[in-house]
């Protein structure tokens, strides 16, 4: 070693040499090379579990903003929860709303020092390493709660001892980013415990028809012990197993002093007490109207998670309807009825569906979910035929006889006595009378009713045809139909808009066209032969004269028609004369909404399901009624002292308001004098219009009052004749008359409101002559004299005695319930004619 001094300083130097050659000395030592080894090892170890298990392992910090799967909730108008879109049934729970009791069955069951250890039960993995290595098979676990949460949320299900090693690295960092509280949260809230069940509240429903808050001690601990297999300890399957293992976390619970020997000893004697397996019970069925609003949900949001954070099936929503319970149940009832008065006596038109009976013929049953309709109808499964008896089976496992007697309908279509035809696998709907089982016949016609809100476009009810669950075509906004004579409204709105009036006199008489070069002059006749000669536009509607209605739109334009029949949303259309008789195609759905137009004095309405949905949170991300919006008052902290504000006009004006309720004032002509005079008993004002297509093979019916519009069609799902006797009046809107008589019982009686402007004038009906000294009777449904709405400057300026009025023979009035056939049907006009084009 060398060292030099200078003036203030001192330097020592040293040989580079020296550091290698301590550690040379220190390695000739046998600990250093011990502890260097084992210094390499651990580095070497943990750099092999960071690539092998850490490297990829997810972020705990999903687990502070998770939100696990939720069902979307559907309420009806009034709240009432009606249905519920889930594949995974889950009720999500905070911390504080578990009963403790619940929470120490889960420990004693799961994980006895949860509270203690930090996410990894050594003794425990020990003793199933010991296991797994001294036993073949499927290898078993010591998972703690902590590892159970991570596999589930963060890692998924695979069968590996690496993913056990990533299991128990990740329990490690999930207790320290939550704690022991938040993850019990997670963990009840996320297991599956069978029956479709995600988490303890789901499961308590589904087991027990309880919240979690009423379970006792025993139920409590028989839902600990599903973690480990839901199907290993089925109550109907497994009983004695369940029984047992139940017993077995009542035992651990006293070991750990969460219960006294008393109340271990009751609820070990206490049975299983479950309930048997159901599905989803709601008050209304609505299945056409909630398949609709799950269309429309998944339009919007999207089904599963991956679609964004408010999916259908994930997301959580609330999602408040239009539907009315009540008017849906009315419906339903209203539209079957009519269904099987139509369908009587043709027979029974064959099974509902077949299905195998080997095996479990029950579970099978109940997983096609088939319905059969009215409430007080069953589905049954034949099982077998002996003697003169068939042995039904229902889905809940129960068996029933049917006698030979009971099933005695002939076959639609075949002959012969329809228990002959029976075989076992025939699903089909019986009803049980005074104790014996008896066969019903699903009708083979269909139909489609909706129910809408004419202040709103608000959808109250639909239905699309017998049952959804045989069905799932919806005939009300699916089946494109033929509207028949239910189109004329608008074909005479699109007159009146060119400068015709009610009282404008049209010929009831021969009417030719030009077709074509090919087809020539083509001349039309009334069914009967016969004319009526100059009638007013009024009566053409209230009759449903076709010669007339034709004439009518050839002289208005069919270009102005269909231009009118577009705007009101029923379609686009070709302008072929044909039109205005009602050859077109269009939907119940689009046919009610616009009548309901016209009730709203040509006002846009779009036909809604939904009102508004919230996210999980409570907020609303979606409202149909934009009035808070364009108003920008609804969340005012206090009155300013203006006047209050009127919420605007939502649709645009599709048609002039005076035309609009001139159509009203006259559509209510045809249920006092016209082909819907059936509901004249209901003594209320009430518009409708009845049509029948060519065959015929369809029959509507689409009217109301000024609060609520229905709209009524009958036909084949493929289409075909329904015989000749067929007709709107007499099929489709006695069935309008069944529901309004129930739905309307209870609602003021008002008036239709008119247009501003609009001219109130005395006529006389037949002649479209203004009347003066005398006034319109209030009693007779058939009087001289009418008032009728004119647009100003429009009225009649000839003028008709009162003489010349009691002169005339009078009309014979028929009783209020029976339809009148003032002119030919629709059908027998385009049945004979081959429609024009």
């Amino acid at each position: 070693m060398e060292q030099s001094e200078t003036a203030g300083s001192r330097f020592t130097l040293k040989r580079a040499g020296d550091y290698r050659q301590k550690l040379g000395e220190l390695w000739t030592r046998r600990w250093f090379r011990w502890a260097a080894y084992a210094a390499g090892l651990l580095l070497i170890g943990y750099a092999l579990i960071w690539v092998l298990f850490a490297r990829d392992l997810p972020s705990v910090d999903k687990l502070r903003t998770y939100q696990p799967p939720l069902p979307t909730n559907v309420r009806a108008i009034d709240g009432t929860p009606i249905h519920s879109y889930a594949r995974e049934r889950r009720v999500q729970l905070s911390y504080p709303e578990f009963p403790q009791q619940l929470v120490h069955a889960y420990i004693s069951a799961e994980d006895r020092t949860f509270f203690s250890h930090g996410g990894v039960d050594y003794p425990g993995i020990v003793s199933a390493i010991i296991t797994n290595l001294t036993h073949s098979g499927r290898p078993v676990g010591a998972s703690t709660i902590t590892q159970q949460v991570a596999k589930n949320l963060l890692l998924g299900n695979e069968l590996s001892y690496r993913r056990k090693i990533r299991e128990a690295l990740l329990a490690y960092r999930i207790e320290d980013a939550l704690s022991k509280e938040q993850i019990l949260e997670l963990y009840l809230n996320q297991i599956f415990l069978g029956r479709n069940a995600y988490g303890v509240q789901a499961a308590a429903r589904a087991y027990f028809d309880k919240d979690v808050a009423q379970l006792t001690l025993p139920q409590m601990a028989y839902l600990a012990i599903l973690p480990k297999g839901p199907s290993n300890y089925d109550p109907e399957r497994h009983t004695e197993r369940a029984l047992a293992r139940r017993n077995w976390v009542l035992g651990e619970m006293l070991r750990n002093g969460f219960i006294s020997k008393a109340e271990h000893d009751a609820a070990v004697a206490s049975p299983l007490g479950t309930v048997p397996r159901q599905g989803t019970r709601f008050e209304s069925n609505a299945g056409y109207f909630l398949e609709e609003v799950r269309r429309e949900l998944i339009q919007r949001y999207g089904a599963t998670a991956e679609d964004g954070p408010n999916s259908l099936y994930a997301g959580g929503l609330w999602v408040r309807t239009s539907l009315d319970p009540r008017l849906q149940q009315l419906a339903e009832t209203a539209l079957r009825d009519g269904l099987v008065r139509y369908d009587r006596g043709k027979g029974w038109h064959g099974p509902i569906k077949k299905l195998s009976i080997e095996g479990n013929w029950a579970q099978r049953l109940a997983a096609a979910n088939l319905g059969a309709g009215y409430t007080d109808w069953r589905v049954a499964i034949v099982l077998e035929k002996s003697g003169g008896e068939a042995k039904l089976g229902f889905q809940s496992g129960d068996t029933g006889t049917m006698p030979a007697s009971a099933a005695s309908m002939p076959v639609a279509g075949k002959g012969g006595t329809t228990f002959g035809a029976l075989k076992p696998g025939d699903v089909i709907a019986v009803e049980e009378d005074n104790g014996v089982w008896e066969l019903r016949s699903i009708p083979a016609v269909s139909g489609a009713m909706v129910v809408e809100d004419p202040h709103t476009g608000r959808i109250m009810a639909m239905q699309g045809g017998w049952d959804s669950r045989i069905h799932a075509f919806n005939n009300a906004t699916q089946a494109l139909r033929q509207p028949g004579s239910t189109i004329k409204p608008f074909v005479y709105a699109a007159a009146l808009d060119q400068g015709m009036t009610p009282a404008t006199l049209i010929v009831d008489g021969p009417f030719c066209v030009y077709q074509s070069a090919l087809l020539g002059q083509k001349c039309f006749r009334n069914f009967s032969g016969g004319y009526a000669g100059p009638q007013t536009l009024r009566w053409a509607i209230e009759q449903s004269r076709n010669l007339m209605t034709v004439r009518t739109a050839s002289q208005t334009g069919m270009d102005n028609v269909v231009r009118t029949i577009a705007r009101m949303g029923i379609g686009n259309y070709k302008p072929f004369l044909s039109i205005a008789l009602g050859a077109g195609e269009t939907t119940a759905l689009k046919m009610t909404n616009a009548v309901s137009q016209l009730v709203a004095l040509g006002r846009e309405l779009k036909p809604t399901l939904i009102d508004y949905v919230q996210d999980r949170n409570g907020k609303v991300i979606f409202r149909t009624d934009s009035r808070c919006a364009l108003m920008r008052t609804c969340n005012a902290k206090d009155w300013d002292g203006k006047p209050m504000p009127r919420p605007p006009a939502r649709g645009r004006q599709l048609m002039d308001p005076m035309t609009a309720y001139q159509i009203v004032h006259i559509m209510e002509g045809v249920v006092l004098r016209g082909t819907a005079q059936t509901l004249r008993e209901l003594n209320r004002p009430l518009i409708g219009k009845t049509g029948t297509t060519s065959g015929p093979t369809n029959v509507w019916f689409i009217g109301g009052s000024p609060d609520l519009i229905g709209g009524i069609y009958l036909g084949y799902d493929q289409p075909r004749p329904m015989g000749g006797y067929a007709q709107g009046g007499t099929l489709a809107a006695p069935i309008f008359k069944q529901f309004a008589r129930e739905a309307l019982k209870d609602m003021p009686i008002v008036s239709f409101r008119a247009a501003p402007g609009i001219r109130m004038v005395r006529i006389d009906r037949r002649s479209g002559r203004k009347v003066f000294g005398t006034f319109p009777s209030l009693t007779e449904p058939k009087p001289a004299v009418i008032w009728e709405a004119f647009k100003p400057e429009s009225e009649p300026r000839r003028t008709i005695r009162r003489e010349e009025i009691a002169a005339r023979p009078k009309e014979k009035l028929l009783p209020p319930d029976v339809p009148v056939r003032q002119g030919p049907r629709d059908s027998e006009f385009l049945e004979r004619e081959g429609g024009i084009y």
